[in-house]
């Protein structure tokens, strides 16, 4: 069962999910900045301070850090359920395609898969560069037709009993899913907590990591 805002959405069942395999970040990186040197359309120093803008200082560790807070600080989770626009910017992630945000949280219940089914919105100011597969057409479609095959792709498997919702963004509404926390982590600070949080994760097609994981 899954919800969404858009009526018209492309079906595309025979093309393979690209999101299966995700692409590391500093290849598309690299990838991106050789193109736009080659044509002289930037100063590779230039695109450096960009990239470290996006990739590091407004990347996916700004979502974790307003994730981790949620999961320690009642009142802020509440704030960040009720206005997500005014308890990220709280923290000082504001910026372009950030201004109207909404949070979803998963629960043992309920879990939160986020798409852009027309073309590729995302929150920038708490998840950084968005991923290719994000932006496929075979991601966009299968999101909305087949939402728990598509967890599987990417090695998620819930419960029957877990309703899935599908979040549809758009330019006027961005979602950022809060993860449930992790079993074993009780008495964690919110630094510690935040290094569980993954960018797949506040989407939806992941999961927080285990401590273990964590201390891997």
């Amino acid at each position: 069962m899954h919800e969404h805002s858009h009526g018209h959405h492309h079906d595309d069942r025979d093309h393979d999910h690209e999101g299966s395999e995700l692409s590391p970040m500093a290849l598309r990186v690299r990838a991106l900045e050789s193109i736009l040197v080659e044509k002289g359309y930037v100063d590779p120093a230039a695109l450096d301070v960009l990239i470290d803008t996006y990739e590091t200082k407004i990347g996916p560790r700004n979502g974790a850090r307003v994730v981790a807070k949620a999961w320690v600080d009642e009142e802020y989770r509440a704030w960040l359920r009720t206005d997500a626009t005014a308890a990220i910017h709280s923290l000082g992630f504001t910026g372009r395609q950030g201004e109207h945000m909404v949070a979803v949280e998963n629960t043992v219940e309920e879990h939160n898969l986020v798409v852009c089914t027309l073309c590729s919105c995302y929150p920038w100011p708490v998840l950084g560069l968005p991923p290719i597969w994000y932006k496929s057409v075979p991601y966009r479609s299968r999101a909305v037709i087949d939402p728990r095959g598509v967890l599987a792709d990417f090695g998620i498997t819930l419960p029957a009993a877990t309703r899935i919702r599908v979040w549809d963004s758009t330019a006027e509404t961005r979602y950022l899913v809060i993860p449930m926390r992790p079993a074993g982590t009780e008495g964690w600070d919110e630094e510690a907590l935040a290094r569980l949080v993954t960018r797949d994760s506040m989407i939806g097609t992941g999961l927080a990591r285990t401590p273990e994981e964590g201390r891997a």
